[in-house]
């Protein structure tokens, strides 16, 4: 199973201090060295983190594959077309949100994320899309031309008692499934950490993981490369 990678928080560290460091794409290196597949970040409408010289200077360093998230404005959509990550993953966003709340709703924005995903994908970059492990979703995003997509794991991370997590992970298994048998490759993440991640990591379906808040929150007290190595471990 592959692991991504989000490094977002190393730009929000920055940007609490309005200063030049930490550096994402020094993040990005040690990302690279210490077992990752690919790294992540959110291009924001508010810029809040990651900004548009970051992408920059990350897709000229980054030999791994670089996951452009964003939202499907016509703003940020034509900054990724001219960037050219190699992956391009659809979300939702609020401005006032700390994270992403939940996955895009493609059914009822059917128009909008089908007319994103054609000029991201005329432009040679791949597409997924952030949904709900609901089959709904999951038919529109294969309907809108995806050939892949990421099922958002919020609620079985933030799950409050033991019957609640077993709920939501069978939720997310049967997603899994469903979305494997229409022919998509499957990926999930977010709230995923050192204690929930070995479950969502035994589902068979599921090719990659991405992370981002708990492996930045563990580099602090062991640093970015053991991090990373240790939920490499877990996910194995």
């Amino acid at each position: 199973m592959r692991l991504g990678v989000n490094i977002d928080h190393i730009a929000t560290l920055r940007e609490a201090r309005g200063q030049l460091e930490p550096e994402p794409s020094f993040a990005a290196l040690l990302v690279e060295n210490n077992g990752a597949d690919s790294i992540v970040v959110h291009l924001r409408e508010d810029r809040r983190h990651i900004n548009d010289s970051d992408l920059i200077i990350l897709k000229e360093v980054v030999r791994l594959r670089l996951n452009l998230e964003m939202s499907v404005s016509s703003e940020i959509v034509g900054i990724a077309c001219k960037i050219r990550p190699e992956q391009a993953t659809l979300v939702p966003e609020k401005r006032k949100e700390l994270t992403t709340e939940g996955g895009l709703d493609v059914k009822n924005n059917f128009k909008r994320v089908r007319n994103a995903v054609v000029k991201l994908a005329n432009t040679g970059i791949d597409v997924s899309l952030f949904i709900d492990p609901d089959k709904k979703q999951i038919i529109a995003a294969r309907r809108a031309g995806v050939s892949m997509v990421e099922l958002h794991t919020g609620r079985y991370a933030n799950a409050e008692n033991k019957k609640e997590e077993n709920r939501y992970f069978e939720e997310l298994k049967t997603a899994a499934r469903f979305a494997k048998s229409l022919g998509l490759k499957v990926f999930a993440g977010h709230g995923l950490n050192y204690n929930n991640v070995s479950k969502i990591a035994g589902i068979e379906e599921i090719e990659e993981l991405n992370i981002g808040h708990s492996i930045i929150a563990r580099a602090v007290f062991v640093g970015l490369g053991r991090a990373i190595k240790e939920m490499r471990e877990l996910i194995d």
